[in-house]
């Protein structure tokens, strides 16, 4: 079997290959789980800006004709590298202008849009990408008073509710915005964990002193879990949480949101 016969095979295998190959953090697990509740019917072209390191990619991709962008080399890296192995999908080391006139069905961003100081600007960005009547799908932390040291650690500018989400996107001319809170109650607990871990870097490794640009480009590998084993671990140990916060949408420490382009 050659190199390519082998990856193609592997992208079939689906899901429990998928946590082989890019493991999901416990967070990312309830992030997920959230986000397949809220995937729009009748989609085929999908692009994922700020992929990471292709946790998400990997498994879009076996949905979908997908395309990730990410501006990260270290993070596009791993990304590649992991598509490559799912034999599904493609990734560019390229921001979403680079990409010339390419419209897609979906647009995507799980935990990007927070590092944006021009919110609105890189919301407009994405519209741009989809063809008309496309769906926006994107995830960001809940609730601005919720803002913490990891939050700084990471380079957020901010965090959202529906309101927000809905002042952002309306004026661009979305539709059928829906926002879902996911996260309880595991979500408050790592998000205590994550705080105490970003105290301790800021203060430890002068953090501040970096720009929320380095801070941002960094952020896909804070605390990313390694192995296909810690994957298979989290998926199973974040499986009753999932099942119990699909109970408590209107709570968490985390937003999805999904808006459809008139």
């Amino acid at each position: 079997m050659t190199p390519d016969s082998n990856a193609r095979s592997v992208g079939k295998l689906g899901w429990p290959r998928a946590d082989h190959i890019a493991p999901l953090a416990l967070n990312a697990w309830l992030r997920y789980d959230a986000l397949t509740r809220l995937l729009p019917p009748g989609i085929t072209d999908v692009l994922e800006v700020g992929c990471g390191q292709g946790g998400f990619g990997v498994r879009l991709a076996q949905r979908y004709n997908y395309l990730g962008v990410e501006p990260d080399p270290t993070s596009f890296q791993v990304a590649e590298h992991r598509l490559r192995l799912a034999g599904r999908g493609e990734v560019r080391n390229v921001a979403v202008e680079d990409l010339g006139v390419d419209q897609f069905d979906m647009v995507c961003a799980f935990e990007v849009l927070e590092h944006f100081e021009d919110d609105a600007a890189a919301a407009k960005a994405w519209a741009a990408r989809l063809r008309p009547g496309g769906w926006l799908v994107i995830s960001m932390p809940a609730n601005n008073d919720r803002l913490g040291p990891f939050d700084e650690l990471v380079g957020h500018y901010r965090r959202y509710d529906h309101g927000m989400v809905t002042a952002l996107l309306e004026p661009l001319g979305f539709t059928h915005i829906e926002t879902r809170l996911y996260g309880v109650p595991l979500g408050y607990a790592l998000e205590t964990a994550r705080n105490v871990v970003g105290r301790r870097r800021l203060a430890a490794a002068g953090v501040q002193s970096t720009s929320a640009e380095e801070r941002t480009a960094g952020s896909g590998r804070v605390m990313q879990p390694r192995g296909s084993s810690l994957g298979l671990a989290t998926r199973a140990a974040t499986a009753p949480f999932r099942w119990v916060q699909r109970a408590f949408t209107g709570h968490g420490t985390g937003l999805i949101a999904r808006a459809k382009l008139s």
